[in-house]
């Protein structure tokens, strides 16, 4: 664990650390849903240094990680068709599908190939015109803006060979179903700062109305987090349920109305499973029938398989919140980024890698929170 010390502006995090010690009552268990955040918290030892009355649990905050096996698998079928050139994010290549990934498929001589933007994938196919180019569009809304603006282009300049499968996904019917969960314990909420940066925070307010329960849009540095907690520990102490803006040097209540506007333009609402979630409600995004010509698996016609995670993986109650990743038995023995059974030991924002990464393994857990 790191020293306070270290922190950026340590002075405000001793100050807001000792607020929290005199003024937290009872437990509370509170959730982040940033794989972002995820990590600082990791990184810095921040639920250490909390009052012991104070757990942290990490939601579904990383979108490869959510992304379920049977859209990889789907991306597979798509990348080993003759004639395709299957381009995604680094991360999504190593993501276990149901016999293997996407290295395995370009090893086995499909043509999959590691861009960093949409616009990257739409550009070789302008230089491919004999190749399908096919961009697997994965993450929350904050990336779902990229890939709308790359789909726009495509039909203004009237590429034909540019397709996307779109596994991108919205964060407030994950919480929503989280509240709604049997097994749920969560008491207040850390809104991810970036995905409130694009699409403000008013999708929240319903939330909090229907469950009574603390959201606190938060950024990302140590002081971000601790502040965030201990605003969303005040609401609860006080018995309050409200939106509240940690974040508001970035976030402003309607959002980025640009990046909405192109969101709303080019994509559609549709239910879809997540990886530990059922099937929910507008759950995903996907291509507009304006812009279905563009849609690569309807473009291709194909269905999205059914598909079962391994027993072994315990990935899905790691991402509701349920288990920490230390908790799994398969957890650094089975699992490790060199051979991971799930995608959050993949991600770079994964839960499951940042623990690893932070060494948190089982023996050395002891009475950690």
């Amino acid at each position: 664990m790191k020293f306070v010390d270290e922190f950026r502006d340590a002075a405000a995090v001793r100050t807001l650390l000792d607020q929290l010690r005199g003024s937290v009552t009872r437990p509370w268990t509170i959730m982040e849903v940033c794989g972002g955040q995820t990590h600082t918290i990791l990184r810095y030892g921040l639920d250490e240094l909390l009052p012991r009355e104070i757990t942290l649990v990490h939601g579904p905050g990383c979108p490869v990680c959510v992304t379920p096996i049977e859209m990889i698998d789907l991306a597979i079928a798509i990348a080993k068709r003759p004639g395709v050139t299957l381009c995604s994010f680094g991360d999504m290549l190593r993501v276990p599908g149901s016999s293997g990934d996407l290295f395995d498929a370009r090893a086995a001589g499909a043509d999959v190939r590691i861009v960093y933007s949409p616009l990257d994938a739409l550009a070789l196919a302008r230089r491919k015109p004999d190749r399908e180019v096919v961009f697997f569009a994965v993450g929350f809304e904050t990336t779902a803006p990229t890939t709308a603006m790359a789909v726009r282009e495509a039909a203004r300049t009237k590429v034909p060979n540019f397709s996307v499968i779109s596994a991108h996904v919205r964060v407030p019917p994950a919480i929503e179903a989280i509240l709604s969960s049997s097994d749920n314990h969560v008491q207040g909420f850390l809104a991810a700062g970036h995905v409130c940066t694009i699409m403000g925070i008013d999708e929240y307010l319903p939330i909090v109305a229907k469950f009574k329960v603390p959201i606190v849009v938060t950024g990302f540095e140590p002081v971000d987090l601790v502040q965030g907690v201990a605003m969303c520990v005040a609401q609860l102490e006080q018995g309050r349920a409200e939106v509240e803006n940690q974040y508001a040097r970035s976030v402003r209540k309607d959002g980025n109305l640009a990046a909405r506007a192109l969101i709303e333009q080019v994509f559609t609402f549709a239910d879809r499973r997540w990886r530990g979630l059922d099937a929910l409600p507008k759950g995903a995004m996907r291509l507009s029938d304006r812009f279905a010509v563009y849609d690569a698996v309807r473009r291709f016609g194909l269905a999205v398989p059914t598909a079962v995670e391994p027993p072994e993986c315990r990935a899905g109650e790691v991402l509701r919140g349920v288990l920490k990743p230390p908790e799994c038995p398969a957890f650094g023995t089975l699992c490790s980024p060199e051979r991971p059974l799930g995608a959050p030991m993949v991600s770079s924002e994964g839960a499951c890698a940042a623990y690893y990464r932070a060494g948190r393994q089982p023996s050395a857990m002891g009475e950690t929170k």
